[in-house]
């Protein structure tokens, strides 16, 4: 059986890297009747799309960006190929080549990519250890990134450099993330490359300040240092981008980077454990795999992907999460998620005892915004607003600050419920 596995995923690799890109889900073919017929329901309504989710109504659910609940099609996805592979995991698992096919032809209808160049991985964190495990990084080259970024990635080049003997700088975008402004970070940011960086890895929207980078603009700069450069020295443009993925309408060519990384269960609402790993074509040249794939050839993206066996059920039910998101609209999506937290920094900055940290302009910044209140930790902040029924989070860094997150399960007339909530811890 391997050896006809390991063939017809090959085939389903070079289908994918000669294939048009769309976004639409191709189920399974031996997938139950009712699951397949099941009645398409309406999100053209906002409470529709809240109808979608088991999430309790005694709460008001401001914690997203960390761990998403899974809307009904992803959950009867994931029943479904549980199913499957539980009545006859043999005969189900030998579909693997098509699920998978199903899958990245969805993130790549999403993402406006070719899906032969996305990697499936588990995680965001698991997407940056391989990316910067695997990229091209030398003796006497750099990594360049920032304060404001996730341990993930500051580890993950720590032990990189540590092994090829290259060197990791960091940089200071902002002094006071309230206050930043677009042509600062980029000028900051070009200011620290060198001509010895060859890795420049950032944050898309930073979980610890909530300021969104313009990306297009840093790549844009980025491209005039590397017009001069040979391919072996151009500096490479990493992105976690896991704050904007499910978010932010904008497409991986609109973006300018050479790398997105991902993981999929916060903002798109997909299966707990799945994430992906976009790369330019000139972005996988620079790379090599970590983890054996079960394909050895093929396309980038296969062939980046690690191998072994997954929690499949999860990983197959990835489709649905895009495609709902492409039901309800990625520009929809963005101007919600936008004008809930434009009304929600609005009246958070109306108060004297709160201070916010986030940007006030939608440019800078996304689905999530950091927040002290007066003579309060912010993991005080948390259990009072959980005792008032409203779940928020704290941001996981030095110092910390508490942080809410109003997206699409959200409304107005719950923002402002939120709101009240939060004035009443004066």
């Amino acid at each position: 059986m391997s050896l006809d596995r390991r063939g017809f995923l090959v085939r389903t690799g070079l289908t994918l890297a000669g294939g048009a890109v769309g976004g639409a889900v191709v189920p399974a073919s031996d997938a139950p009747a009712a699951v397949l017929s099941r009645q398409q329901p309406d999100l053209t309504k906002w409470e529709s799309v809240r109808e979608q989710f088991s999430l309790t109504r005694e709460y008001l659910h401001f914690g997203g960006l960390l761990f998403a609940s899974h809307p009904e099609p992803v959950r009867a996805a994931i029943e479904m190929h549980r199913r499957g592979l539980d009545e006859n995991p043999v005969h189900y698992l030998q579909g693997q080549g098509e699920r998978d096919a199903a899958v990245l032809r969805a993130a790549g209808g999403y993402l406006g990519a070719s899906p032969a160049d996305i990697a499936l991985t588990d995680s965001t964190t698991m997407g940056l250890g391989l990316l910067y495990n695997g990229i091209d990084l030398r003796v006497g080259q750099e990594a360049l990134t920032t304060r404001h970024d996730f341990f993930a990635t500051h580890d993950s080049l720590r032990l990189r450099t540590a092994r090829t003997g290259a060197t990791v700088r960091t940089a200071l975008l902002y002094d006071r993330p309230q206050t930043a402004a677009e042509d600062e970070i980029v000028s900051a940011l070009m200011g620290a490359v060198g001509p010895r960086t060859r890795v420049v890895a950032l944050t898309w929207v930073h979980s610890s300040t909530g300021v969104k980078l313009p990306i297009k603009q840093i790549a844009a700069a980025l491209a005039e240092v590397n017009a001069d450069r040979s391919e072996a020295e151009r500096a490479l443009l990493c992105v976690d981008g896991v704050h904007g993925l499910g978010v932010e309408d904008a497409t991986v060519d609109a973006l300018g980077c050479d790398f997105l990384v991902a993981g999929c269960h916060k903002w798109l609402f997909g299966p707990r454990g799945t994430g992906l790993v976009w790369g330019s074509g000139r972005g996988w040249a620079a790379m090599t795999a970590t983890i054996p794939s079960f394909t050895g050839e093929g396309t980038p993206g296969a062939v980046m992907t690690p191998g072994g066996f997954h929690t499949f059920e999860h990983r197959w039910a990835l489709a649905q999460a895009f495609e709902f998101h492409r039901r309800i609209g990625k520009q929809r999506v963005a101007a919600r998620i936008h004008d809930l937290n434009r009304q929600m920094k609005e009246g958070l900055a109306a108060m004297p005892h709160v201070t916010v940290y986030t940007p006030m302009s939608g440019h800078l910044s996304a689905g999530l915004i950091c927040f002290d209140v007066e003579g309060l930790a912010p993991r005080a902040v948390v259990q009072r607003l959980r005792d008032r029924k409203v779940i928020i989070t704290t941001t996981p860094y030095t110092p910390t600050h508490a942080r809410i997150a109003p997206g699409l399960l959200n409304s107005p007339e719950e923002v402002e419920r939120a709101l009240a909530e939060i004035r009443a811890l004066a």
